[in-house]
């Protein structure tokens, strides 16, 4: 998961307001038990330390989302009497959530905005292709692109004519095909999808794969089911895009794993893999942070740091974070500066399930891979 998303709320310095909030209901007795949550989020927020401003804004934030807007829960971050962030949840919380805290407490959206990959869904039949990104929100328009209609369709003649006919059909599919391949391969790149399913026609549909270029084709599948024409969507095709979603986040946790058990290693000897909260603090600071490895309810979670403005600014004790630069360090919880960090740096993040074997996930429930190899100092 990437957190450029995140990018706004670490521009101002806080302290910050955060409230995760379940999904509103139609119904009036809902609706009635709704405003009485929101008034509870609301003093807890004042209970500890919010300014009136930023309760205020909260309330107005939370009291206008509708149903239809909110299926599945919403966090609100807010500083300075202004909402700075909303964002829709991938699935409900499991509690209310609210708190004022020197930094947004963004750990919770890690795991309730899902790990749900973005999915570029190409529709394809022998004349073109229209392009469907899925993500966490509804499916969204990606494009489309339009080849060559005619000739599209062959005969069933042995004749000579026909038979050049024939090759003029299956040229103009490549052709088609090549074209395809071509604007699905932008449309990736534009979208900032994680992984393609092409669905439609079996024949342009091979060879669309075929013509991806290879970073594309290794994350795309294909599906039996669906296509282009009107009224094609069926609970199969839906069923074949979810499970290739759940799987390509299978995969990449299994394979940042197999990097993190390869490079975990003592202080023999250079590792790309750390683990800990004071590996991590170093890593940090040094932007040497690739993936931050996050284990849910993880103990070292919780610890404290010292952080300063920058996100580069952390630290195991205040006077650390006072070398670094910072003159009024503030005490934060070591999961959200570490996070954090991982968004102002481009890193990605991943949510390891704690049912993993206890070998293969960080010790204290948070990790790192990192983007070069470090050489630990002689003991």
């Amino acid at each position: 998961m990437k957190l450029s998303f995140l990018e706004p709320l670490f521009d101002r310095p806080g302290p910050w307001a955060t409230v995760y909030f379940g999904p509103a209901q139609n119904d009036e007795s809902a609706a009635k038990q709704r405003e009485l949550a929101v008034d509870e989020c609301c003093r807890t927020l004042e209970r500890e330390g919010a300014d009136e401003a930023t309760v205020s804004a909260v309330r107005d934030a939370l009291t206008a989302v509708g149903p239809s807007d909110d299926p599945s829960g919403r966090v609100v971050f807010a500083t300075g009497g202004e909402v700075v962030l909303s964002h829709r949840l991938s699935r409900p919380p499991q509690q209310q959530i609210a708190c004022w805290a020197p930094l947004p407490r963004i750990t919770p959206l890690v795991e309730l905005a899902g790990q749900d990959p973005a999915c570029l869904v190409a529709y394809i039949d022998r004349t073109g292709a229209d392009f469907e990104l899925r993500g966490a929100a509804r499916p969204q328009d990606a494009g489309q692109v339009q080849g060559q209609d005619h000739p599209v369709h062959r005969t069933g003649s042995a004749d000579w004519s026909e038979r050049h006919f024939q090759l003029k059909v299956e040229n103009t599919w490549d052709q088609n095909a090549e074209e395809i391949a071509e604007a699905l391969a932008d449309a990736f790149e534009e979208s900032g999808a994680d992984l393609v399913v092409l669905a439609g026609d079996p024949r342009e549909r091979s060879a669309v794969h075929e013509r991806l270029p290879e970073a594309v084709r290794k994350v795309t599948l294909a599906t039996e089911h669906g296509g282009r024409a009107a009224g094609s969507e069926s609970p199969p095709l839906e069923r074949d895009i979810q499970h290739a979603r759940r799987e390509h986040v299978r995969r990449r946790i299994d394979d940042a794993l197999e990097r993190f058990r390869a490079g975990r290693v003592g202080a023999e000897r250079p590792t790309d893999a750390v683990e800990g909260v004071p590996a991590l603090v170093e890593a940090a600071r040094e932007h040497r942070m690739e993936t931050l490895l996050i284990v849910p309810d993880g103990p070292d979670a919780h610890r404290e740091v010292w952080v300063g403005g920058d996100a580069d600014q952390l630290a195991l004790r205040r006077t650390d974070a006072q070398a670094l630069g910072e003159g009024e360090p503030i005490s934060a919880r070591a999961d959200d500066a570490l996070l954090r960090s991982a968004a102002v740096t481009a890193a990605e993040v991943l949510v390891v399930p704690p049912d993993e074997a206890a070998d293969d996930i960080p010790a204290g429930g948070l990790g790192a891979l990192l983007r070069w190899t470090y050489e630990p100092a002689p003991a």
